[in-house]
């Protein structure tokens, strides 16, 4: 631009030269360009000798979809009788795969949402409490923006039913549709690129009466409500060097944090929506069906038997439950640190007595057992009373149990 100006100034080639600090025939030569409506920017492409081995590159680089490196073209081509430096070769790389990008640019639609329609559900991983590895399960309606966060810290069958009964209850209602992942919990294989659902989550949609979609294999991008609810979660709930987060001493610290910042993401004003999700919320509830009146089975954890001693033994460790409960079937479920023993009848519904216990430490527990002056009445009705096992002496380096 300078050279054109001064051109424009003198209306000399040299004295252009003069203030530019160039040669008149650089003046010329843009000049001449301007004159034919040319880019000044634009040059001429010279013959460079790994020109002759473009065609290669650009058979790596698709057959890659892109995903080749720099060196190992490098090594390719070098092997065929390349002899240039891999300087150039990364820059030739670089354009063939910018190339590629602009020619298979995804091309995306926006989503109209409906209420009533969508729920989706992913997984990320949370901060160690007690070096244990915690997960979130972050749940985002979709129409409502609503999004829910629990920790917990397995991703087992039972632990996803109890979150997903847990999000349901919380938001009011039952979608028609749930996306997820293709995890061994949801679909166990792809057969002609049709998801198999696992036989166990198909109960769990029938009594919910809702269906559970999967997004396709490696492709988040089909589920980016939940995707962005996990990297806002994230950034949020986990301490890392950016947000100077302490770490949580225990799970419920972990769960109150959870429960906080629910609160504050669902009463902040959506930039999409322009409204609270909270507030949406109490619409959408309108459009969704009517949730069950006790939670799906699965959801109270994994069955046990009640031994006659009025325990149960739960990864190796003994535990008393309530001695009403003996030689029936129990549902055991770990939340946190604590173990929640359920009595579910064979209809899958908490009966008589719906007892809920929660266990922070293994071995026996007197409220389980009756009180010890009722023995007498019990030998006089020809009963005999419940015996408690004995303690066993404790061993440095084992569980009790």
């Amino acid at each position: 631009m300078e050279i054109l100006e001064a051109y424009d100034l003198t209306g000399s080639y040299r004295a252009a030269a003069e203030l530019a600090g160039c040669d008149h025939h650089t003046v010329a030569r843009y000049v001449q360009m301007r004159a034919e409506g040319a880019s000044p920017t634009a040059r001429q492409h010279r013959a460079r000798p790994i020109d002759e081995y473009l065609s290669k590159i650009e058979e790596l680089v698709v057959n890659s979809h892109g995903r080749i490196r720099a060196d190992v073209v490098h090594r390719r081509i070098t092997a065929m009788g390349f002899t240039g430096g891999e300087r150039t070769t990364r820059r030739v790389v670089a354009e063939v795969k910018a190339s590629l990008r602009a020619g298979s640019r995804r091309v995306y639609r926006p989503w109209i949402t409906e209420p009533g329609l969508w729920l989706q559900w992913d997984w990320g991983h949370g901060p160690k409490i007690g070096g244990r590895q915690t997960q979130l399960w972050c749940a985002w309606l979709a129409w409502s923006r609503f999004r829910i966060v629990i920790p917990v810290f397995d991703k087992t069958l039972p632990t996803i039913v109890a979150c997903l009964d847990a999000t349901l209850r919380r938001i009011g209602g039952v979608p028609a549709y749930v996306l997820t992942d293709n995890e061994k919990t949801v679909t166990t294989t792809h057969v002609a690129n049709i998801a198999v659902r696992n036989p166990e989550i198909v109960e769990v949609a029938r009594h919910y009466g809702l269906t559970i979609r999967t997004c396709l294999p490696a492709d988040p991008e089909t589920k980016g409500g939940s995707e962005a609810t996990v990297r806002i979660a994230k950034a949020d709930l986990v301490p890392t060097d950016a947000n100077l987060l302490e770490q949580y001493p225990t799970f419920g610290h972990l769960e109150a944090a959870c429960r906080d910042f629910c609160d504050e993401v669902n009463n902040r004003v959506h930039r999409a929506t322009r409204r609270k999700p909270v507030e949406v919320l109490a619409e959408e509830r309108q459009r969704l069906h009517p949730l069950p009146k006790e939670p799906f089975a699965v959801a109270f954890g994994t069955t046990r038997r009640v031994n006659w001693d009025a325990t149960i033994s739960v990864e190796g460790v003994r535990y008393s439950v309530p001695h009403q409960l003996v030689d029936t079937r129990v549902w055991a479920r770990f939340n946190g640190d604590e173990l929640i023993v359920t009595a579910v009848g064979e209809d899958g519904r908490p009966r008589s007595p719906a007892m809920t216990a929660r266990l922070r430490e293994p071995g026996d527990q007197d409220e389980h057992y009756p009180p010890r002056e009722n023995k007498e009445a019990d030998r006089t009705r020809g009963r005999t009373p419940p015996r408690r096992p004995p303690s066993s002496p404790s061993v440095p380096g084992r569980r009790p149990g």
